[in-house]
């Protein structure tokens, strides 16, 4: 049985019996998990190894764990900081900046890599122009280049560690105050002012062999009326077309 297009998410600490009967299904094809499914170190690999054994090949496992706000593993696992941390140190030194992002990605990747998880979704290559608060720290830099050079740095931890990369939110979720979470952001910049300084750091990783693309869940109304995620223009045209992304396209939580 090959893997399906769906991830789904599990409830607790443990699997039910109705989960494990919906993680065989052939539409299945991961399990993204959640502060709510974590205990112990102990207890989450006891949990990987289970989701893991209920399908040949087995079922992918991811987590967001960028450090800072968005790290769903805390007892039991380095704190890592924001990225936008290294950005700071970037200002000031760009090879000490570059050194400490590829060390916290390989640290977040060993020990996600150590309790079975898969992936992470990471790096953030969302551009910090100061009006996201969703963002904002998240982000590594108000640059471009600094985000594409401190996000290459990080996913070459990643790699270090055997883990594949997925950069967020294509086409960039830096440019809009609401949080998708809970509204529908709408960015009215021009499709010119977005290919200029927000899908920078996207191209350059795709250049650096990036394995997977989140879209944001933002519309970019004098672009497309459809948000990103569910966009032929920016997934095929632009990602898939003018970019030459091959990687995996993952949508962000259908449930936002």
């Amino acid at each position: 049985m090959s893997l399906g297009p769906v991830m789904l998410d599990v409830a607790g600490l443990e699997l039910a019996p109705e989960e494990r009967e919906r993680l065989r299904h052939p539409l299945t094809g991961g399990v993204i998990l959640f502060a709510r499914n974590y205990e112990t170190p102990e207890q989450i690999a006891a949990l990987v190894r289970t989701i893991h054994e209920l399908r040949k090949p087995p079922l992918l496992v991811a987590v967001d764990h960028e450090g800072g706000r968005v790290q769903r593993f805390r007892e039991g696992f380095t704190a890592l900081p924001a990225v936008a941390r290294f950005g700071e140190v970037w200002d000031e030194n760009p090879a000490r900046g570059r050194r400490l992002s590829e060390t916290a990605g390989w640290l977040m990747a060993t020990e996600l890599r150590a309790v079975g998880v898969d992936f992470s979704f990471a790096p953030v290559l969302d551009v910090n122009r100061g009006i996201s608060r969703v963002i904002g720290d998240r982000s590594f830099h108000a640059s471009p280049d600094a985000v594409a050079e401190l996000a290459h740095a990080w996913m070459i931890g990643m790699h270090r560690a055997g883990m594949a990369a997925t950069g967020k939110h294509f086409p960039g979720h830096g440019g809009v105050e609401a949080d998708s979470h809970v509204a529908v952001p709408v960015d009215e910049r021009s499709y010119q002012d977005i290919y200029m300084e927000d899908i920078v750091p996207f191209e350059r990783m795709i250049e650096f062999g990036l394995e997977g693309i989140m879209p944001a869940h933002v519309i970019y109304s004098r672009v497309d009326p459809q948000p990103a995620g569910y966009s032929q223009f920016w997934l095929q045209q632009t990602l898939r077309g003018e970019l030459g992304f091959e990687g995996v396209i993952f949508s962000d939580d259908l449930s936002m």
